[in-house]
């Protein structure tokens, strides 16, 4: 699969924010499928109860973003993969050890980077920056969004 989006991308994708025009702009332009991994499941649907705590947006907003997903999950719009947990706690540590004292990244971006890398993705989505610069470092191309 040649792209990875974080979770950050898939959340402007289908709830309303500051970036959802540059996802939704790069995803009507890019007609290829999307990794969908069990991580963006967790991250997504917690970060849209936190959107909903924060009164970010309704619990309606957070059910119809949630379909959104799914629906583009069953047309293939997102593709599940699931990469051996073994490999991805694996290239995380090399990833951690390589680059998060220079770079400052977090735990769950490096997990998504370890994905991607894991699973073969040339190209990694996300509007973070650091993120966006442990992938680069690891590898892949990352588009302006």
């Amino acid at each position: 699969m040649s792209h990875y989006a974080d979770t950050g991308f898939l959340c402007s994708l289908y709830a309303p924010d500051a970036h959802s025009e540059r996802a939704i702009a790069w995803m009507e332009k890019h007609q290829e499928p999307v990794c969908f991994s069990w991580l963006n499941q967790v991250e997504f649907r917690n970060a849209l109860r936190l959107r909903v705590f924060r009164k970010e947006i309704s619990a309606a907003q957070r059910d119809a973003s949630m379909n959104l997903l799914l629906a583009d999950l069953m047309a293939g719009v997102l593709q599940t993969m699931a990469p051996q947990h073994e490999s991805v706690l694996l290239e995380t540590e090399r990833l951690s050890a390589l680059y998060s004292e220079r770079l400052g990244t977090r735990s769950l971006d490096i997990l998504h980077v370890a994905m991607a890398v894991v699973l073969g993705s040339e190209h990694f989505l996300s509007f973070d920056q650091r993120q966006l610069k442990l992938a680069s470092s690891a590898g892949m191309k990352t588009p302006r969004l």
